[in-house]
């Protein structure tokens, strides 16, 4: 049977892989986007996918957000709008603080209103690894570890971690939460490091490093993760929190590295030509050391396992972003 499902923040980065992806294994549902198109998302990236609405709204609409979960009968809601970028949280954090805590909130107060007494209806919230805070040199994090976020955006991804967490025990809302590693692919804003790093090596620009580049993330291509948030929704047990990584650890300055070979490999440049372009800059103000996911939860209980293998993720990553280069297209 037919459904309609929403996705709120569906024109960005993993909300458009997603809408991809839904609209390719479940071609007779509808998808409903809820975008307000701030900098970061792009309509181009769902233009022209059959079944497929974008609304331009804001999240923190209650009265909007309810009106088309009744008017649609919408009985999953992907909730992935927010505002990401670390470095706008600091020099701007009440825009994170608003979107991400007020958007969720209005949000949870929407489906609680319209589902009231349903019982066949999800709630999935979309959260970050980074409202754990910095680990050490050893561990990974998992769904039983306590929060301890360092900047306004983990801050403020933290808090509607709570709001999402209470209104399952406070109201029995059906929700689940996912706390995703650092994801690379297509369709991501080039203020993030990996496409910035590849456009800034296509012009011969500086590359610019935070601080010694050791700081350690681990990758999860977005392919992948949208697999896990189908698979989390579909099956995932209500009121749970499931942790979802790549099991992919690198420094910032091993991946530059990486992507500096790649795009001499594409652009048919002599090797070590864009590592010259490498540039150490001040490091970023409560700078987290290392990131790493143990997804032993979500592998063992849903059968989610990352299939993308990171050199093959990152050539994928690498000539999309030099097509857009080329083509002059300025998509996400």
């Amino acid at each position: 049977m037919s459904e309609t499902i929403l996705i709120t923040g569906g024109a960005g980065f993993i909300g458009s892989n997603l809408v991809h992806r839904w609209h390719r294994n479940h071609p007779q549902d509808r998808i409903l986007v809820l975008d307000r198109l701030t900098y970061a998302a792009d309509p181009k990236q769902i233009k022209g996918l059959d079944r497929v609405e974008l609304v331009v709204g804001d999240i923190q609409n209650l009265e909007l957000a309810r009106y088309l979960i009744e008017k649609h009968r919408i009985a999953k809601v992907f909730h992935l709008a927010a505002e990401s970028h670390v470095d706008r949280s600091i020099s701007g954090p009440a825009e994170f603080i608003q979107t991400n805590l007020g958007g969720t909130f209005a949000m949870l107060e929407a489906a609680r209103q319209a589902w009231a007494g349903q019982k066949d209806c999800r709630f999935l919230h979309i959260s970050t690894d980074e409202v754990y805070g910095s680990l050490g040199e050893e561990g990974k994090f998992c769904e039983t570890m306590a929060y301890a976020p360092n900047s306004p955006y983990s801050a403020s991804k933290a808090g509607s971690d709570h709001l999402v967490r209470a209104y399952h025990h406070t109201y029995g809302l059906n929700v689940v939460t996912t706390n995703c590693s650092n994801n690379y692919g297509p369709r991501q804003h080039p203020e993030k490091l990996i496409p910035l790093a590849i456009t800034r090596m296509a012009k011969g620009e500086p590359i610019p490093i935070y601080g010694d580049g050791m700081n350690i993330r681990d990758w999860l291509y977005v392919e992948d993760h949208c697999a896990a948030l189908e698979a989390v929704m579909l099956k995932g047990m209500a009121g749970e929190t499931y942790c979802v990584g790549g099991d992919n650890e690198q420094t910032n300055l091993a991946l530059v590295d990486l992507l500096c070979d790649l795009v001499d490999q594409h652009l048919g440049r002599p090797q070590g030509t864009s590592r010259k372009l490498k540039t150490f800059v001040q490091d970023r103000a409560g700078h987290d050391r290392r990131y790493a996911i143990d997804a032993s939860r979500i592998q063992s209980e849903l059968g989610w396992n990352p299939e993308t293998g990171f050199q093959v993720g990152l050539a994928r990553t690498v000539g999309w972003y030099l097509q857009q280069a080329i083509t002059g297209d300025t998509a996400c």
